[in-house]
């Protein structure tokens, strides 16, 4: 049975009306862009540095050259801990929307002399709350001295390996491997002895790099 003059007139202007709609979200959904989100502490927020020299710059930048289109969000706080940082994720989580969230947290944990088992879990439950949010997830790992103690030293830079291999989640081991254990170390450090120099920034990018650009789908 044929349709009649007046079903054909408002099925013409559905589809007029439909596409009008379409168009716009087709286009929204080709313009979207991944969103990483870096949760850390000094070793990312740029301390002693001037602005736009850090890792997380250096990465902004590499995305460019790389024409891979992604938003990077600098959630970093000097001086943040794990219990810092898992107590503001979900509020970071809520409002960014995160594809990739890395996370970049622990060595305050060990200047404070915090419980390595509490820093596990924290690290832990960040890691659940970013994948509970569809999040890819980036464990960036970090070791202290020997000074602390063998046991200790090689107890904290186990935890990260721990809580990645557990949680199925992408690791970095040391965010300042070829930093921290060179020779001319001091070099690429500030007066602190703590916090890397601009010089450092490209190394630890180099670390980070080839396990965060398998997560920017």
């Amino acid at each position: 049975m044929g349709l009649s003059r007046r079903d054909c007139i408002k099925r013409a202007a559905a589809a007029v009306l439909w596409g009008c709609v379409a168009a716009p979200l087709a286009a929204q959904a080709q313009t979207a862009r991944p969103v990483v989100l870096i949760v850390g502490d000094s070793l990312s927020a740029e301390y002693g540095l001037k602005r736009g020299s850090g890792w997380v710059a250096l990465l902004e930048k590499k995305l460019g050259a790389e024409k891979i289109e992604a938003t990077v969000v600098n959630a970093s706080i000097s001086g943040d801990t794990t219990a810092g940082g898992r107590s503001r994720l979900p509020a970071l989580l809520a409002q960014h929307k995160p594809d990739v969230v890395v996370i970049e947290l622990g060595g305050n944990d060990a200047l404070r002399g915090l419980p390595l088992d509490m820093t596990e879990r924290n690290l832990a439950e960040m890691v659940r709350a970013s994948k509970g949010a569809d999040a890819e997830v980036l464990l960036l790992g970090m070791q202290v001295p020997p000074n602390y103690g063998r046991a200790y030293s090689d107890d904290f830079a186990a935890l990260f390996a721990s809580v990645a291999k557990d949680q199925g989640v992408a690791l970095v081991p040391f965010l300042l491997k070829s930093v921290a254990d060179v020779a001319n170390a001091a070099e690429l450090f500030q007066a602190d002895r703590i916090h890397p120099r601009e010089s450092a920034q490209p190394l630890m990018l180099a670390n980070v790099w080839p396990a965060l650009k398998p997560l920017l789908k």
